[in-house]
């Protein structure tokens, strides 16, 4: 037992000696950073409160309705003003971004929490979406429960309109726990319209700049990427644009800012796809171009 100590001693020794180096993560001497646990805890909270029928331990009706939203709304306030009033402290500190304003967290969760309402409504439509768009659910209760697109789909939309908000970090933080959870990659900076689906969902990755109209699906294995640019120049347009209607088949694809895939238009499982196609598209196998390295980021 003696000898078990003294190799953890070493071993403590060791990691406290790599500090003294400039590895980047060493992240001494700043302000604390956000922590990713109780930013967990709040978008369990949050999606609770988007599906409160789905999640409340007890027989929910119109008199006890406040009383769980409550539960939820009060305790995810709580934890994100905190986590965010560290998140810009840091970024701050770092001369990342800023300055932001005085109170900056909590004139963030208040509009945040005004718009709940509207996250609601683009939930369900999002669940109605599965629904009808895969003969094998049997029900609106059996989507919520068990899809991972309404995981990952409604965490986006919740990281989304804390990034339009202008908070930093937390977004990036709920996006990769969705990504943990289901294996759908949907960065909160995508734009994404109503009634959206994600069949299957495994691979999926949906890169920061991409664009989704209304009534789109995609199938497992979908990339929306970019081709590649220098960084300095990561803040062009970088990822695709699908209109209203589009359908993605697995495996498939798709590249580049200044790619446009038309309203209605059909897109092949595998096939890779770096140019625009007009509305109504029907493209199946692999286009006779030469396709460039893509990368998803």
């Amino acid at each position: 037992m003696e000898e078990r100590h003294k190799n953890i001693e070493r071993a403590i020794d060791a990691v406290v000696e790599s500090y003294s180096s400039d590895l980047e993560i060493n992240n001494l001497g700043v302000v604390a950073l956000p922590n990713a646990r109780r930013v967990q805890e709040a978008l369990a909270h949050l999606r609770a409160s988007l599906f409160i029928g789905f999640y409340s331990t007890r027989r929910l009706t119109s008199e006890n309705l406040r009383h769980e939203l409550s539960k939820h709304l009060y305790a995810a306030e709580e934890i994100l003003v905190e986590q965010i009033e560290r998140a810009v402290s840091y970024e701050q500190t770092t001369g990342r971004s800023g300055p932001y304003t005085e109170c900056f967290a909590e004139r963030t969760m208040r509009e945040f929490l005004c718009r709940i309402p509207r996250l609601r409504e683009l939930a369900n439509g999002d669940a109605l979406a599965a629904y009808h768009g895969d003969p094998a659910a049997s029900s609106i209760e059996e989507v919520v429960f068990s899809y991972p697109s309404i995981q990952a789909v409604t965490t986006y939309r919740i990281a989304h309109e804390l990034l339009t908000l202008g908070v930093p970090l937390i977004p990036r933080i709920m996006s990769e726990t969705a990504h943990a959870e289901t294996g759908i990659d949907i960065h909160p900076g995508a734009v994404i319209g109503e009634r959206f689906f994600i069949d299957h969902g495994t691979g999926v990755v949906i890169g920061e700049t991409a664009v989704i109209g209304n009534d789109v699906k995609l199938y497992q294995g979908v990339t929306l990427g970019a081709l590649s640019v220098p960084r300095d120049k990561d803040k062009r347009k970088r990822h695709p644009t699908l209109e209203d209607g589009v359908t993605v088949y697995a495996g498939a694809s798709v590249h580049g800012g200044d790619t446009v895939i038309g309203k209605g238009s059909v897109i092949g499982g595998n096939v890779w796809l770096t140019h625009s196609v007009p509305p109504g598209s029907r493209i199946f196998g692999r286009p006779r171009e030469e396709a460039p390295d893509g990368e998803a980021g």
